[in-house]
């Protein structure tokens, strides 16, 4: 999970490096990082419903309480391009920065702890009524510090979390009041989700539904924006293929159903490899569509058939299965919203060829970011059957346009 945690990093100073690469198409139009740049700093608190999704949120917990709602309190500072480049043109008050927040289970008596997350951001109006109110989305992904966990091996225990440290994501709409020129009032709907992507067990997940309140102070933010050309709507809305070649990997955790029925918890990690193929058809500047090639090996695969006979629990041994039957093909369907610097991707898909007892029908959600024009940081997540954590996607990729 330490990956995890320096990803924030490496995901914002990609960012910063990408959208320093942009360059204008004429001498009159400034680059979007040319200053001085609209930036945002707020503060949120919000009041959230947990789900109970598994009976440790119920109330079968050590401290035997049921974890039912959250409090938060939230600081972050974010930045807009130049509003008179071509990207502050085309994507009109999009906003990308880093933000801090303090989660509260239960007022503080709770067996989970009270999580630090740290996550970058990127967010984007879609709607305006006059120049005051504006409604737009947010997505969030960073990490979650300072779990109380229960360690890894404990399968008897239903856990959400199981280390110190989970991933951190979100989703959600945020309204927008300028009050000023330099101060607005900020209210949301957010779903969060943390897990620690089954690198640990167990892994049941903490899910939040919060609804917040808070103000911003805006600094040069400008009292007008600049419209798009003509030229620049047709040559960024222009329809066509491009192909994202991705590769990824990680380590994850793997219960064994063993042939007289008994499930056993393997000790140790396995590693996940992967390959996606995926053409994309970018249906206008926000969103691009198609379909994926997903190859996966997984160390884990297939052990069940090559137990050793009479080993359990810790001790429990296989024998290596071969590589053939530890290597998945599938095909996915993905919808991407293609912004700059950040492409967000869900997939759903079904193997069409997998070793025995695997999960034939999978889910994927991939944060791309992008160093270069072509370049980007891998950083994904895959379930099965819409709930059972599967492994992370953390690597490369190329863009082919």
């Amino acid at each position: 999970m330490r990956l995890l945690a320096h990803l924030n990093k490496v995901i914002l100073c990609g960012a910063v490096t990408v959208a320093a690469t942009f360059c204008a198409a004429a001498d009159s139009i400034p680059s979007p990082l040319q200053g001085p740049l609209a930036w945002r700093v707020g503060v949120d608190v919000a009041s959230a419903w947990v789900p109970a999704t598994n009976t440790f949120l119920k109330g079968d917990n050590p401290m035997a309480l049921p974890v039912d709602y959250a409090g938060t309190a939230s600081l972050h500072a974010d930045f807009s391009f130049n509003p008179a480049s071509r990207l502050g043109r085309l994507y009109k008050e999009l906003y990308q920065g880093l933000g801090m927040s303090y989660t509260s289970f239960n007022l503080g008596e709770t067996p989970l702890g009270n999580p630090v997350s740290v996550y970058v951001y990127q967010g984007m109006p879609f709607l305006r009524v006059g120049q005051a109110f504006s409604l737009g989305y947010e997505w969030q992904f960073g990490t979650a510090m300072g779990w109380k966990h229960i360690g890894d091996g404990h399968s008897d225990n239903m856990s959400p979390v199981s280390t110190a440290v989970t991933a951190h994501m979100a989703l959600g709409l945020r309204a927008r009041y300028k009050l000023s020129s330099s101060w607005e009032v900020v209210a949301s709907v957010m779903a969060t989700h943390f897990s620690n992507g089954n690198t640990s067990y167990p892994n049941a997940g903490v899910n939040m539904v919060s609804v917040s309140l808070g103000m911003a102070y805006l600094i040069n933010h400008p009292t007008g924006l600049s419209s798009p050309s003509a030229e620049m709507v047709m040559e960024s809305d222009r329809q066509g293929w491009m192909w994202d070649v991705t590769m990824f990997g990680a380590l994850r955790k793997r219960i064994v159903t063993l042939p007289e029925g008994k499930k056993v918890l393997c000790p140790g990690r396995f590693a996940v490899a992967g390959l996606q193929v995926s053409p994309l058809w970018s249906i206008n500047r926000y969103v691009a569509i198609g379909p994926s090639l997903d190859l996966q090996w997984d160390e884990s695969a297939d052990l069940a058939d090559n137990w050793v006979e009479g080993t359990q629990d810790e001790s429990i041994k296989f024998y290596r299965p071969g590589f053939g039957s530890q290597v998945s093909a599938g095909v996915s369907a993905h919808a991407e919203l293609t912004m700059p610097v950040f492409a967000v991707n869900a997939g759903i898909g079904v193997e069409i060829f997998t070793p025995r007892g695997d999960k034939r029908f999978y889910q994927m959600l991939t944060l791309k970011t992008f160093i270069t024009r072509n370049l980007y940081i891998n950083t994904g997540y895959r379930l099965g059957d819409f709930r059972d954590p599967q492994n992370l996607m953390l690597g490369f990729g190329w863009r082919f346009r």
